[in-house]
């Protein structure tokens, strides 16, 4: 499936229903009078959050949303139907903006949320009947239905986000570490959709990982697929920084190190003001040297030194093909997370 994370849709609640305007006609009834019922409310708009579903791609089927109308009040002092909520299923931590991009609700941990209200129903003239008017011969319409354009924009909600340049393993490594089995093959941007996996780290602990579509130099104005996953990251509480230790891609690591944080820092500066927004550059990062089978002891103690001149502390260093170091990997970074939950 297409992961989509950004829809336009239009959103309206129903109509109310107009009263009615009716008279008694029996017989054996000469003065019958006013018997107009009231108009049924209008359908609500509700928002409504469910962990089946992990991408708005249904939503791109229509542009336009409706609750139903109320129906109109009848004689005899009935009143009309109220009109169906619609209720619209989004993945959790879907955020829904206006199109000022000023945030309407963040449906992070929430599990509803009643966007636009349902016209009142229009009262029928047997609400108007009184000792000076015996007979009405009017009756209120239904009020007018709510619309609004909206955005909605899915974010990855994850404990661990994995960022680094393509081909650096990720994807590797969420295979590794969790049930999840992301494509996996050695060309640019094999990975188009974020991967979430869960991975125990004991008996009783667990947290999720997202694996982060590679990122490039200038991703940050929308470089290869660029801004369309950077935002997927806001949500980490931390994130591995995994780094291809290789060399086998013509890059150097450090430098590789170096572009992506710079590009963190760039996104950050684009995106500062607006609401609900929360600094990528500053957030704790595990950095990660992948790909050490194809390092001698000699040269991953260099390149561990190259990070730690420039870093402060001396990176992780693991093979996510061949499975070295991973299982302490994980429970280092269990640790990490808890000390994050801590503080």
């Amino acid at each position: 499936m297409k992961f989509i994370d950004e829809v336009k849709i239009t959103l309206a609640s129903g109509r109310g229903g107009p009263g009615c305007v009716s008279f008694r006609r029996e017989s054996m009834q000469a003065r019958g009078g006013p018997d107009g019922g009231n108009g049924g409310k209008g359908g609500d708009v509700i928002i409504r959050t469910s962990r089946h579903i992990n991408s708005l791609v249904d939503l791109r089927q229509n542009k336009r949303y409706a609750a139903q109308s109320g129906r109109m009040g009848e004689g005899r002092q009935k009143s009309g139907m109220d009109g169906e909520d619609f209720v619209l299923i989004v993945p959790e931590g879907t955020v829904i903006r206006n199109m000022d991009g000023e945030i309407i609700v963040d449906m992070t941990g929430i599990s509803e949320y009643t966007l636009l209200k349902g016209g009142r129903g229009g009262k029928g003239n047997e609400f108007f009947k009184n000792s000076i008017n015996q007979a009405p011969e009017h009756a209120q319409p239904g009020e007018d239905n709510e619309e609004i354009e909206v955005k909605l924009e899915l974010k990855l909600i994850a404990d661990v986000g994995i960022i680094g340049f393509p081909n650096a393993g990720k994807s590797t490594l969420v295979s590794r570490i969790s049930a999840a089995r992301p494509k996996i093959a050695d060309y640019p941007f094999t990975t188009l959709t974020p991967n979430l996996g869960v991975v125990k780290a004991g008996d009783y602990t667990s947290f999720v990982v997202a694996d982060i579509p590679g990122l490039v130099k200038g991703a940050h104005e929308g470089v290869g697929l660029g801004i369309q996953f950077l935002k997927h990251i806001e949500r980490t509480r931390l994130f591995i920084h995994l780094v291809d230790a290789s060399g086998l891609s013509g890059r150097e690591p450090l430098d590789d190190f170096m572009d992506i944080n710079n590009e963190l820092k760039m996104y950050d500066e684009n995106n500062q003001d607006k609401e609900g927004f929360f600094p990528l550059a500053t957030r704790p990062q595990f950095v990660v040297l992948n790909k050490i089978d194809t390092l001698s002891d000699n040269q991953l103690s260099k390149l561990k030194n190259k990070f730690k001149d420039v870093t402060g502390s001396e990176p992780y260093a693991i093979s996510a093909v061949t499975g070295k170091n991973i299982k302490e990997f994980v429970q280092e970074l269990a640790r990490q997370i808890l000390k994050e939950e801590e503080q």
